[in-house]
């Protein structure tokens, strides 16, 4: 149950990439300077490691290796805090350039350490032509339903996952003075599936204390929240065709068991907005976030 359930959050989370049939066109592999390997072990996946670009943006596919690239402030201008970014595909491929290396320089254009993790996935054909016919088959499939997936539901099949979250943190605090990072203000935030992971990530390994999440366009089901749970900013957009009109259970949760929370739902964007879909308040999002964060007393010097 918990593997169909699983598959069935892998597919949609990443529907909306193929439902405009959009090709994807393999590239090399991007240089990655600075990422560094955490140590956790080899994927699943037995196919190389493939990259490709699609709506003119980079992803990739068959992580086996996880890894964590630092996007660090220029240091006149670092506040100390530092996020650990997730991007979000499914868990089939990851969003590397819309939802990893822009936002993260976003962030460090503020004064926020940020660290891309690049986390293991599922395995896919190697052959590009049958990953593309069998994903959008899958998709197309999946994006027609109205399953009601919890997050805690997933937690079971996200080891992989979950295991390079911990590693991500730990890697951050044992360099924390090197990077000039408090390691009492090390947060989280990831979009889709890496919202997926960063609530698996707080819910399954709370001993790695989390600061603060943030889950950006993620499900919005309820969940059992601890005591001492981390603050938590969420953003979706109200036309979001995976997890918009599905009520707002996560927010409940975290209300009712008095912990922080700040909610942004936003009347359009869709899904997948990375920073913004422009000409949309969802381009908003970020600077709320930070604004969230200083509220939160996450920016001090």
């Amino acid at each position: 149950m918990i593997r169909k359930a699983l598959l069935t959050l892998m597919i949609a989370c990443a529907a909306p990439a193929f439902a405009q049939d959009a090709s994807m066109t393999p590239i090399a592999a991007p240089a990655e300077p600075g990422a560094i390997p955490l140590g956790t072990g080899p994927g699943k996946s037995t196919a190389p490691e493939a990259w490709f670009r699609q709506y003119g943006t980079a992803f990739n596919r068959n992580v086996s290796t996880a890894t964590l690239t630092p996007f660090l402030p220029d240091p006149a201008k670092a506040t100390g805090a530092a996020v650990i970014v997730a991007p979000g595909g499914g868990f089939l491929m990851l969003s590397m350039e819309n939802e990893g290396w822009k936002v993260a320089r976003a962030l460090a254009d503020r004064g926020i350490a940020a660290f891309v993790l690049k986390y293991r996935l599922k395995p896919t054909p190697a052959d590009m032509p049958a990953f593309e016919a069998a994903a959008t088959a899958m998709f197309s499939s999946a994006g027609r339903s109205d399953s009601r997936l919890r997050p805690e539901d997933a937690i079971n099949g996200l080891s992989d996952q979950i295991a390079d979250g911990k590693a991500a943190f730990a890697l951050v605090r044992a360099r924390a003075a090197e990077w000039h990072v408090d390691p009492d203000r090390v947060g989280m935030i990831g979009f889709s599936a890496g919202a997926m992971t960063t609530m698996a990530t707080a819910l399954a390994a709370p001993e790695t204390k989390p600061a603060f999440i943030g889950p950006i366009y993620g499900s919005m089901e309820a969940v059992n929240v601890r005591p001492d749970a981390p603050p938590m900013f969420a953003a979706l957009a109200s036309d979001d065709p995976l997890f918009a009109r599905k009520g707002f259970g996560l927010i409940d949760s975290w209300q009712k068991a008095g912990r922080p929370v700040e909610f942004h739902l936003y009347q359009a964007g869709g899904h997948g907005f990375g920073l913004g879909k422009r000409g949309t308040t969802s381009q908003g999002w970020l600077e709320s976030f930070v604004r969230w964060l200083e509220f939160n007393g996450m920016l001090k010097k």
